[in-house]
């Protein structure tokens, strides 16, 4: 077992226990107790039965007495009077950030993540769809992948015909990427003025990428500079129109097993607010500032209830870690979305380990195709 390394967004509390090193050892452990029953169960757990099933050798007396303390530094509650103790948002956090022990990912585990990220002639995106699937199906949360646009200088363009009024652009980034679109191709191209296409391409973007070179290109197609055949002319415009408009200039947000989410709601004021945070997930704006808070980030992050503005209301958790590429520049994130319960020391280690695994899939230049 290990500690905990992860970092959160939200602030440490700085009352009578701000820090895990201020928690002497039984409230450490009371505390310990309270926080594993609560992910177990979800309900409040009472001095009694901590008494009787904690083999502390504590009396009921006594641990009232420390719950009550853990409760005057913020870091219980009680749902209702007379009622057990539930963590709070600051108890949580302190948890995870420094008495959470993690628990060994399996090597069946290890074993899905890798059969469903890397299987063989996968596509960058259709990985992060399986990466992000094999996540919700193994943590029984919603799963989320994020990606920005790929704005990496590029290295190589090729037109390949498609035989059916569609060409395969293949574009190699400086960073290993292989991007692959297909476009519609003007009529009666010929086989020459798609090598034209490609090699003109490639001497104008090199070192460059498409938005830094696209009107510098078009204005010299429009000037007659250029000395490209007529519909090589018209297949570099089409190209530089769609590639300007396509999908992965948004970025990417993929989001699997919402449905384990919503389930596990039963109050019907809480069910909207999980359906509320879900559309907020789609709007681009929400993307732009996840991917500006995770990818800032140093390694693992996990925001808990009101760490991020989107899930204050929802009751929900993140639990998400970057992957980079080959030059180790953040190009992703990917997590796990869940209630505040969720089994944090299980999900921690699924998460890094799923991010991992894309880093290597970027490592060795995945192909991406956008259909």
């Amino acid at each position: 077992m290990e500690a905990c390394p992860v970092r959160h967004a939200g602030e440490m509390i700085n009352d009578k226990f701000g820090t895990v090193t201020e928690l002497n050892d039984r409230s450490r452990e009371v505390f310990r107790l309270i926080v594993e029953s609560y992910v177990e169960t979800g309900e409040a757990v009472g001095s009694r039965t901590l008494a009787r099933s904690s083999g502390l050798g504590l009396s009921p007396a006594t641990i009232r007495n420390v719950m009550a303390d853990l409760q005057e530094a913020g870091l219980l509650f009680a749902p209702h009077t007379s009622a057990g103790r539930l963590p709070t948002e600051a108890g949580l956090k302190l948890f995870v950030n420094g008495i959470l022990e993690l628990g060994g990912l399996s090597t069946e585990d290890r074993e899905d993540i890798e059969a469903m990220c890397a299987g063989t002639g996968l596509s960058v995106e259709e990985a992060l769809a399986e990466a992000t699937a094999a996540l919700s199906g193994l943590s029984n949360c919603a799963s989320i992948v994020l990606a920005p646009k790929n704005e990496a200088p590029l290295k190589h363009i090729e037109f390949v015909n498609l035989c059916d009024g569609r060409a395969l652009v293949v574009m190699v980034s400086e960073t290993g990427v292989v991007e692959n679109r297909v476009i519609e191709m003007p009529l009666g191209i010929l086989a020459s003025a798609l090598v034209e296409a490609g090699n003109y391409l490639t001497r104008r973007l090199t070192g460059r990428t498409i938005a830094e070179a696209r009107s510098e290109i078009l204005a010299e197609i429009e000037s007659h500079r250029a000395q490209l055949d007529t519909l090589a002319s018209q297949l570099v415009e089409r190209g530089l129109a769609h590639w300007s408009g396509g999908n992965l200039q948004q970025g990417y947000l993929i989001v699997r097993g919402q449905a384990n989410l919503l389930g596990s709601i039963t109050a019907l004021e809480d069910l909207e607010r999980v359906r509320e945070l879900f559309q907020a997930l789609e709007a681009k704006e929400t993307l732009a500032k996840l991917l500006e808070l995770t990818l800032k980030a140093d390694g693992m992050q996990v925001f808990i209830g009101s760490d991020n503005a989107l899930f204050s209301h929802a009751g929900c958790s993140m639990v998400v870690a970057p992957f980079a590429d080959s030059s180790e520049h953040i190009v992703g994130a990917i997590g796990v979305i869940g209630p505040t319960r969720m089994n944090y020391a299980r999900i921690v280690p699924m998460v890094d380990y799923t991010s991992k695994v894309l880093r290597r899939l970027w490592g060795e230049g995945a192909s991406l195709s956008l259909r």
